[in-house]
């Protein structure tokens, strides 16, 4: 383990701090919100917002375990304050000559993983970080860490309209001006706040919608009255595991972000096409008669196999169509039995579901 060493600039850092008058204050909503954000979006059990004071680490916000402060030496983000411009990524702390050793690694809650987002005051000062960590080793890709990014930015935003709002108290006759900053920053963080919120519907690696847009078009398709019923199709990558296996799981990736692609081609038109986790998308067609959809999956199937990529890559698909009386959870359930039909009669076809 390795102590964390002071930044250059340690006084005026602390001074920019302090001005916030935010340490050792009550939690606060909006900061719990974007914590539980990030963790979404980076699928991690543990997360924080951490404010680095001159000798502790302070908790605005901590979720997945208990506690209010921890001595600095012992802090991950008084290591990432060190590199205000940069993400810091520890894909397993036990491997990290800065951690190893850590308390909060050898002992509970046996931190593996970490990512942190410096916290930057409107100089550039670091003063904490918004970071996400868990007790299994990761690794953050691409859009997660753009997202860990920017919802940093939120938390910034957010500590300087608390600040504004303590000068609002203090300089009354400026009240306007002061007012009309404020509606700016929270119109900032309401657009920010809707853009993230998309994020949390949107699959990050396929771009696709995700499991919580489908279940919400599913609901919102079956209760709008003089809708026809919906046809839902489950497709699966047969042999996927063997795909990672023998050509590793980049290229596993690039086989599921091709069959995105001819997904939202043949289906963003009309109706939707989601992933529902892993190497399983699922297709919602409204007001679809069985035979339709049929050869719609019919069509799909024939296209993944034509796919220019270089590997054999076919998809097994179970298709239902929603009938009245059922939740859409019931019609999912129709549609994975069907799957299993197909992939138990040699995989590469489409099965009804009875």
């Amino acid at each position: 383990m390795i102590k964390p060493p002071l930044p250059a600039n340690e006084a005026e850092r602390l001074a920019a701090l302090q001005r916030y008058r935010i340490l050792d204050t009550a939690r606060e909503q909006e900061f719990e919100d974007l914590v539980s954000i990030a963790r979404t979006l980076c699928g991690t059990s543990m997360g924080a917002v951490t404010l680095i004071d001159r000798d502790r680490q302070w908790f605005k916000s901590l979720q997945g375990l208990e506690g209010e402060q921890t001595a600095r030496d012992d802090a991950f983000c008084a290591h990432a304050i060190l590199q205000p411009g940069q993400l810091t990524v520890v894909p397993d702390a036990r491997l990290d000559a800065r951690f190893c050793g850590n308390p909060a690694v050898v002992g509970g809650p046996n931190i593996r993983f970490y990512a942190g987002a410096p916290l930057l005051s409107s100089e550039g000062h670091p003063l904490g970080t918004l970071c996400v960590f868990d007790a299994l080793p990761a690794h953050l890709g691409t859009p997660q860490a753009e997202a860990l990014r920017a919802l940093a930015r939120q938390v910034s935003r957010m500590m300087e309209m608390r600040l504004l709002r303590l000068q609002i108290d203090h300089h009354q006759q400026e009240q306007d001006w002061y007012e009309a900053r404020l509606a700016e920053y929270y119109r900032q963080l309401e657009q920010t706040n809707l853009e993230l919120s998309e994020q949390t519907r949107t699959d990050p690696l396929t771009g696709l919608p995700n499991r919580r847009a489908l279940a919400a078009a599913m609901s919102a398709l079956i209760e709008s009255p003089g809708e026809g019923a919906p046809a839902v199709a489950i497709v699966d990558i047969d042999h996927f595991k063997m795909v990672n296996d023998i050509h590793g799981h980049g290229e596993g990736d690039r086989v599921l972000t091709e069959l995105a692609d001819v997904l939202r081609a043949q289906f963003s038109g009309r109706g939707m096409a989601a992933r529902f986790g892993g190497e399983e998308f699922v297709i919602l067609m409204p007001d679809t008669p069985l035979q339709q959809a049929q050869l719609q999956c019919e069509y799909l199937r024939e296209a993944v196999r034509l796919l220019p990529i270089g590997l054999p890559v076919s998809v097994s698909i179970g298709l239902a169509v929603h009938r009245d009386g059922e939740t859409p959870s019931d019609t999912l359930r129709r549609a994975d039995v069907a799957l299993y039909q197909a992939k138990a009669q040699g995989r590469d076809r489409v099965v009804v579901a009875d």
